[in-house]
């Protein structure tokens, strides 16, 4: 693993609302917004902007905390701006801050935490869970 960050740099992911992106559910439509469970995926992608640097040949970043607090709504449509701070790294530990903005609202805030690990030892970890099964 190789860092080439400081603590406070950012990172910046730009997405849209589309209709994938709405809050429904397998019995349908609640509500033409963007949904906290998108907003989650998009948050895990720009935080892990930094990881896809850090990371070296045979390793893998995984997501071990998420924290989303949604508190605006942005409608289909919207231009959504995440922008992630890199809080620490300890060890193989990446901690982000982030937030969100649409609309000229702060639509979200959160915690974003990835470990960088051995992808060949993950691998067979999972190997053995899915024996499991």
């Amino acid at each position: 693993m190789k860092n080439p960050f400081r603590t406070g740099d950012l990172k910046i992911f730009e997405t849209k609302v589309t209709e994938e992106k709405l809050a429904s559910f397998e019995s349908g439509m609640v509500h033409p917004v963007y949904s906290t469970f998108a907003l989650g995926k998009d948050v895990e992608w720009a935080c892990r902007l930094f990881v896809l640097e850090m990371k070296e040949t045979g390793e893998e970043g995984v997501g071990t905390f998420l924290s989303v607090e949604h508190l605006y709504p942005a409608p289909l449509g919207s231009k959504i701006k995440i922008s992630a701070c890199l809080e620490s790294v300890v060890d193989r530990e990446v901690v982000c801050s982030w937030t969100a903005e649409a609309n000229g609202h702060l639509i979200g805030k959160g915690k974003q935490i990835q470990k960088i690990l051995d992808k060949a030892r993950f691998d067979q970890l999972l190997q053995s869970l899915q024996a499991q099964l």
